[in-house]
C-alpha cells in the first residue's frame, strides 16, 4: 500500500511558477512510475507527465511541455513537478499518482491515486 500526499499548489499569476510536491509513504515504492494528472473544472482528468522508476526517463503532454518539469528524490520518497510560465488554462486540481505501468499516459494503470492540490492561475 502506498499513500500519496501532494502539496504546493495555490494562486499564482500567469507568468509565474509553482512547484508541487508529492510525498509517498506507507510501502517502498521502489519500482514505481509517477505520475501528474490534472483536472479541470467540468473537465476529464488529463494526463500532464510521468518519470519512470529510475528517473531515467520522462514524458509530457504537449501543452506542457517545455514549461513544466517533472523529477524525483528517491531517497526521500518524493516526486515533484516544477511548473514555470504557467498559464490560466493550466488551472486545475493536480494529482500524483503511482503504479507499476507499462502505459504511463493512461491513467486508468496507476494504482494509487493522492487526494490533489489546487493550482489557480490569474490572468
Amino acid at each position: 500500500q502506498v499513500q500519496l500526499v501532494e502539496s504546493g499548489g495555490g494562486l499564482v499569476q500567469a507568468g509565474g511558477s509553482l512547484r508541487l510536491s508529492c510525498a509517498a509513504s506507507g510501502n517502498t515504492f521502489s519500482g514505481y512510475t509517477m505520475g501528474w494528472f490534472r483536472q479541470a473544472l467540468g473537465k476529464e482528468r488529463e494526463f500532464v507527465a510521468y518519470i519512470s522508476w529510475s528517473g531515467g526517463s520522462t514524458y509530457y503532454a504537449d501543452s506542457v511541455k517545455g514549461r513544466f518539469t517533472i523529477s524525483r528524490d528517491v531517497a526521500k520518497n518524493t516526486v515533484y513537478l516544477q511548473m514555470n510560465s504557467l498559464k490560466p488554462e493550466d488551472t486545475a486540481v493536480y494529482y500524483c499518482a503511482a503504479g507499476r505501468t507499462t502505459w504511463p499516459l493512461m491513467k486508468s494503470t496507476y494504482a494509487y491515486w493522492g487526494q490533489g492540490t489546487q493550482v489557480t492561475v490569474s490572468s
